[in-house]
């Protein structure tokens, strides 16, 4: 086999890259026909090396590209990190992104860049573990479902409505159960609950006034104990490029109280939002979770829907 020479990506790879990305997202696409057809592919990663600071590595052999990896930095709030985004990488061997990611990590660590974050296909179990076994480990999951023709009644002493202004109270103290569950073990989430604020009120009542947005209370007894909102995909700031459905529901939020678990609450209010979608028009609904949520990441598959993508995260010591 030709040698395999590792160079730093530049412009002049952006159209062999593209060809890349295009086979990886049909490979993709044939196993989850939900994810977007039509994709500007030199775009999305134009896109990517048009941003300040970003860097990679391209894999050639006999002056062919067979492999590229892109590397972009986000917002300080994920520390020292650099990106390795939707559209950030493509190998024609899962074991060439080993041999990329060694060149383009090495530059990233020396500028001080340590927490390094990935977006793979899920459906791909070779690219997958070639990325494990650079030492990243499972963080985030995008799924989808088609959006069901039919749904199940919510459980027996289980009501779930539509909220209306009058429950502000109720649906603004219900957003703050998520973080409060992933501040927890084994997320460890560094987003600590915050008292509720005026701004936060604002939002939830502009929620319930927004007819393209389905906010709804799950109650028992006639006290609120869940929550979930739909909104359209278009609104997700995770469900982007090649991972965004051309037409789809996003479940953006779900949560219910400790005491409620177990209740039939989740599934009542999952039912609902289904419902919503299917009212809506909306083929498929997409959602996404923390792997180190354990609720989340049993619930929502056996709830019908399928990883996509997988976000990866390495910290260097």
């Amino acid at each position: 086999m030709p040698e395999l020479e590792i160079q730093p990506f530049s412009e002049e790879h952006l159209e062999g890259a593209a060809a890349l990305l295009e086979e990886r997202h049909n490979r993709h696409r044939a196993v989850e026909p939900a994810l977007p057809q039509s994709v500007n592919f030199r775009g999305e990663i134009e896109s990517l090396w048009g941003m300040a600071h970003r860097s990679g590595a391209a894999a050639t052999r006999n002056g062919e590209l067979v492999g590229y990896l892109l590397g972009v930095p986000r917002d300080e709030i994920w520390g020292s990190n650099m990106w390795v985004e939707y559209a950030g990488h493509a190998v024609r061997e899962p074991e060439l992104v080993r041999d990329l990611y060694a060149v383009a990590a090495e530059e990233w660590v020396a500028r001080g860049r340590d927490r390094h974050y990935a977006l793979v296909p899920a459906t791909d179990p070779g690219l997958v573990d070639a990325w494990f076994r650079l030492s990243f480990g499972a963080q985030h999951a995008a799924a989808v479902q088609e959006t069901p023709d039919s749904t199940a009644d919510s459980p027996a002493g289980v009501v779930v409505r539509r909220a209306e202004r009058e429950d502000i109270e109720a649906a603004t103290a219900l957003d703050l159960e998520l973080a409060r569950h992933q501040e927890r073990s084994p997320v460890f989430s560094q987003i600590a609950p915050t008292a509720v604020t005026e701004e936060d009120r604002d939002e939830v009542l502009t929620d319930i006034d927004d007819p393209a947005v389905g906010l709804f209370l799950a109650e028992i007894d006639g006290k609120a104990v869940g929550e979930l909102l739909m909104v359209p995909v278009e609104r997700s700031s995770m469900h982007v490029g090649l991972a965004r459905p051309e037409r789809a529901a996003f479940l953006a939020y779900a949560a219910t109280v400790p005491e409620a678990r177990g209740s039939g609450a989740g599934l009542g209010l999952t039912s609902a939002g289904l419902a919503w979608a299917r009212e809506q028009g909306y083929p498929v609904t997409v959602v996404d979770w923390r792997e180190t949520n354990l609720l989340a990441s049993r619930f929502w598959p056996a709830r019908g829907f399928r990883r996509t993508f997988l976000r990866l995260y390495r910290a260097i010591p």
